[in-house]
């Protein structure tokens, strides 16, 4: 999709129109062998279905499905996915040197309005000959996502761009929840937020239902998107993904919204609550 040797569009324009960072065109990852893409994909659909499988479970698990491999093996590449078994832990107030984590603030909240809480999380993706990561940022309250990026790499800055992008279009959330990865405790995404006044709220470590609707958000993108296609690069996925979040917010009826789309809802709350 990006033709470096356009006449009228440099390559920096052409990332720009597609809302593609140019660190992510150059950037060339350290291919995987195939086998391993192939074990990645079979990792991520068995986390889904069980999350509370770490590396030795999940190990056990591929073995019997007749799958040549040990534990360190899945360790590596549940590490490289950024998949962690969701399970209690111990000194779970304990953060990481120099990294805050801040305290959960939805329990017993009722959400009620739009940008009364947003939630951001990362997954993910498989491409052709590799894999890339996919983080979004929604409305807790209409599940509509307000701005989402793809990444070939795990640090904060792709993350910081959706939520940039989410204010631009949406205005800013009263409470801003994640989980604990060092992506959203790092001071490039945390300082931001907080010059303006969001209260930042995280999950506790290894609890994922208390980011619930990410949660049901990636099971819906996985299994009506991500598994019934092959994205042949980073742009491919890009574009299809831009399609499907089109669906998403706009076409898609949620059950839970009385059949209305998140799009829907989020405009009518937003109308609504600046009525009264």
């Amino acid at each position: 999709m990006i033709e470096p040797a356009h006449p009228g569009l440099s390559v920096t324009q052409q990332c720009e129109l597609l809302g593609l960072p140019r660190s992510s065109y150059y950037h060339v990852p350290t291919p995987e062998p195939e086998e391993n893409l192939r074990l990645m994909r079979v990792i991520d659909e068995t986390y889904l279905a069980y999350p509370f499988f770490g590396s030795r479970q999940m190990a056990r698990w591929l073995r019997r499905q007749g799958h040549r491999v040990n534990r360190k093996r899945v360790q590596r590449l549940m590490r490289l996915m950024g998949l962690e078994a969701i399970y209690q832990k111990p000194n779970l107030s304990r953060a990481q040197a120099g990294q805050r984590v801040y305290p959960y603030l939805l329990r017993h909240l009722a959400v009620t309005r739009p940008n009364q809480v947003w939630a951001m999380d990362i997954t993910y993706v498989p491409v052709q000959g590799g894999y890339v990561y996919l983080c979004t940022v929604i409305d807790w309250r209409s599940r509509c996502v307000l701005a989402w990026e793809l990444s070939n790499t795990l640090d904060a800055s792709f993350c910081v761009r959706a939520v940039q992008r989410a204010i631009a279009r949406n205005g800013l959330p009263e409470i801003f929840n994640t989980d604990q990865g060092c992506q959203f405790t790092s001071a490039e995404f945390t300082t931001p937020l907080l010059a303006m006044g969001v209260k930042l709220s995280m999950d506790g470590k290894g609890r994922c239902l208390d980011n619930v609707f990410v949660e049901r958000l990636w099971r819906t993108v996985k299994y009506e998107e991500v598994y019934l296609k092959s994205y042949v690069s980073l742009v491919d996925a890009h574009a299809q993904l831009d399609r499907f979040f089109h669906f998403y917010n706009e076409r898609r009826p949620h059950s839970s919204l009385n059949d209305a789309t998140p799009g829907e809802t989020y405009r009518a709350t937003l109308s609504a609550a600046v009525n009264q």
